[in-house]
């Protein structure tokens, strides 16, 4: 137990983990101001927050800063914003006058549901001795679609545009059954990776493959 709370916090005074860890404590800002009606406030910090995870992945990768407490802030980052948007966008918009704004307010139930079966999910993996899997890159498209939709509908969307309610209920619909589409195929990405552990598991070499999928995605970022 010591020697992984060590290797968590090796190298972990990072750039990368700074602007993780400032992605979290945005979080509760952006819900405070998003339920206050400061909606211009919330969209500024929720601009913040994604262009934050945006960079945070280019540093760690660039000056070779990836270390293994990033590896947990990054998604947990990500898991708090997304979870904290769902909840509030949903109460928002099922309350909505238009039916269409009440009809995408259902939707975010999915990003609710998938961020659950994640986390719990992760949990029992890791009891059972596997690895959760890092972010492909369909999660990150997932993540990028996301807070770009998030932040044009806090924008632009009807009933709560706080720069002009120029978006349709139709368009706005539109984007965030795409945002949720995304989401999905994102989700479906980490399946053959968790059967490809449960066989090795079963078979006896784990550590190899929990390892070689570590390189195999560490290739990928680099590229």
């Amino acid at each position: 137990m010591k020697e992984t709370i060590k290797d968590l916090f090796s190298n972990w005074k990072t750039v990368p983990n700074l602007l993780s860890f400032l992605r979290i404590v945005m979080v509760p800002i952006f819900a405070v101001l998003y339920v206050k009606g400061m909606y211009g406030w919330a969209v500024l910090v929720l601009a913040l927050s994604g262009i934050s995870d945006f960079l945070d992945g280019k540093i760690a990768r660039r000056f070779n800063q990836i270390s293994s407490l990033g590896k947990i802030l990054d998604p947990l980052a990500d898991k708090a914003t997304q979870i904290t948007i769902a909840i509030l966008f949903f109460w928002t918009f099922t309350k909505a006058n238009q039916p269409i704004v009440k009809a995408a307010g259902w939707i975010f139930l999915v990003f609710l549901v998938k961020e659950a079966v994640m986390v719990i999910g992760s949990v029992i993996m890791i009891i059972i001795g596997l690895r959760p899997g890092a972010a492909e890159m369909p999660g990150k498209i997932a993540t990028f679609a996301f807070y770009f939709i998030m932040v044009a509908i806090v924008a632009f969307g009807p009933e709560i545009g706080i720069i002009a309610p120029i978006i349709p209920g139709w368009l706005m619909l539109a984007l965030v059954i795409i945002s949720a589409v995304l989401t999905i195929v994102a989700f479906c990405g980490y399946i053959p990776g968790v059967i490809e552990q449960l066989k090795a598991k079963k078979a006896g070499n784990l550590e190899e493959v929990i390892a070689a999928q570590q390189n195999n995605g560490m290739r990928k970022k680099t590229k």
